[in-house]
């Protein structure tokens, strides 16, 4: 194998790892985690935005369908995490996605945001351990 095929194998590799360490890393292994696949953390984006959703070691399932290792995304925008021991809100800064859906557009103001996911139960409560992603920030222009 020649010396630049190995140098991709290994850049391949590293990216690869990277991606693993910045949803959890090796303490994720087989834990159920969320994490937002697009926008990035720190991107530059124009209104509206397309938001895609992932979950890991869980399965997406929709509200009212009670899953042992199940639930659905809530997004949250510009807010930290509710009480976690309530039924997650219904507003514009906590948007349910009870169908299952693992993607949206949304429209935001001009300026810095975060945006953060929370998976709730079958009645929109986070699990006993919660399962939610880091918060990102993003900048609309």
């Amino acid at each position: 194998m020649k010396l630049h095929h190995v140098f991709a194998l290994l850049i391949t590799a590293f990216i690869s790892l990277s991606s693993v360490a910045d949803v959890g890393g090796d303490d994720m292994v087989n834990k159920p985690f969320a994490y937002i696949v697009s926008p990035k953390n720190g991107e530059t984006v124009s209104s509206p935005i397309t938001v895609k959703f992932g979950l890991e070691n869980m399965q997406v399932s929709p509200a009212g369908v009670a899953h042992t290792n199940g639930g659905h995304h809530h997004l949250i925008v510009d807010r930290d995490l509710p009480n976690l021991t309530m039924p997650i809100p219904m507003d514009a800064n906590h948007i349910h996605f009870g169908k299952g859906q693992t993607e949206t557009v949304i429209e935001l103001t001009p300026g810095e945001h975060t945006l953060q996911l929370l998976i709730g139960d079958y009645i929109h409560r986070p699990h006993a351990e919660p399962v939610y992603s880091r918060k990102i920030t993003i900048n609309v222009k």
